[in-house]
């Protein structure tokens, strides 16, 4: 095998370079080497790139936590992998040890560390991850809609504490991909109107072809009204997928309705009435990765019951990643898929 490979590290604040390094090797008796087959951008690398960061990531790390990979060689403690295998990545590695991973909340966990973002990930021709990290996926699947398992196995999680009835209705704050990946599950789930908002005009008819029944620009029209003249007494289920909407989600909600607060901003600050979650018994949850999903995201992706190759806008090789990332910042891509 080649000695060196292009990667794409996160080299100092604000920068990403491509670069060639070694390939990396099995160290480890629980580690597996991949080849990586497809891996996408995420908003949280954005993010990591901001300066200053809107995320913490290590610089030198290779970025890329999205990734699919065919399994090259396992150690020698591995089983249940094994070489031609193509699998998917969880890159959150949890210890197994600390209080909460024993707790059954490994999202939760003290030590996590992160493909991609704290160590290195996809966004290279080769990586070694730890066996536990790992899930099989058929072969069946193209390697670009296996790449979203990650991000879909996140939604999973936060889907599964809406525990939606069918016909309840949804307001989805926010068409990026995670606001889209809601609008997929909640339609498939049994939503009766699924309302979007978004301000973007791309991003709106992406909304409409992942199921929303009616998407609103809430700086053209009062989001609120409409969501009342829709349901008349507001919806049953608010998402907050942008990360900074909470005080938005409760002018929404009916009264015993359920907000989910999920897109991730550090910097959000929200003034909110205390007393409007009181009064009206409206439960708020927040919700933080994949949490034992992975399973379930993968018979998702099996099944082919969400379209998830609309949301593709570009498919580009790594040398072009930068054009990913610009486009991603322009607001002019949904899903931006990269082959190593």
């Amino acid at each position: 095998m080649q000695e060196t490979m292009l990667a794409a590290i996160f080299s100092a604040p604000g920068e990403l370079s491509l670069k060639e390094v070694p390939v990396p090797t099995i160290k480890k008796a629980d580690e597996v080497l991949l080849k990586v087959e497809a891996a996408s951008i995420c908003g949280t690398d954005l993010h990591i790139l901001h300066v200053p960061p809107g995320h913490p990531g290590t610089i030198g790390a290779i970025l890329g936590h999205e990734y699919v990979g065919e399994v090259l060689a396992v150690g020698d403690e591995v089983k249940g992998i094994a070489p031609g295998d193509r699998v998917v990545v969880d890159p959150n590695v949890t210890c197994g040890n600390c209080r909460y991973c024993k707790m059954g909340q490994p999202n939760m966990c003290e030590n996590m560390t992160t493909l991609g973002i704290f160590i290195d990930g996809g966004f290279a021709e080769y990586n070694v991850a730890p066996a536990r990290a790992l899930h099989k996926i058929s072969k069946k699947i193209p390697p670009e809609i296996a790449v979203f398992a990650e991000p879909l196995s996140c939604v999973v999680n936060a889907t599964q504490k809406i525990a939606l009835h069918p016909g309840e209705t949804v307001v989805v704050l926010g068409a990026g991909p995670i606001g889209l990946y809601f609008t997929m599950l909640l339609k498939a789930a049994g939503a009766g109107k699924i309302i979007v908002s978004e301000v973007s005009d791309f991003r709106k008819q992406y909304a409409l072809t992942c199921g929303a029944t009616r998407v609103v620009d809430p700086t053209r029209e009062d989001l609120a009204a409409m969501v009342m003249e829709e349901t008349g007494i507001g919806a049953d289920v608010v998402v907050d997928a942008v990360g900074c909407l909470f005080k938005d989600t409760l002018n929404l909600a009916r009264r015993g309705g359920r907000i989910l607060l999920f897109g991730q901003n550090q910097n959000a600050r929200a003034e909110i009435v205390q007393n409007v979650i009181t009064r009206y018994e409206l439960t708020v949850m927040g919700s933080f990765i994949a949490k034992y999903t992975f399973p379930a995201t993968i018979k998702i992706l099996e099944s082919g019951i969400l379209p998830l190759d609309k949301l593709i806008t570009h498919r580009l090789s790594l040398q072009e990643i930068e054009k990913g990332f610009a486009a991603m910042r322009k607001g002019e891509a949904i899903e931006v898929v990269i082959t190593p």
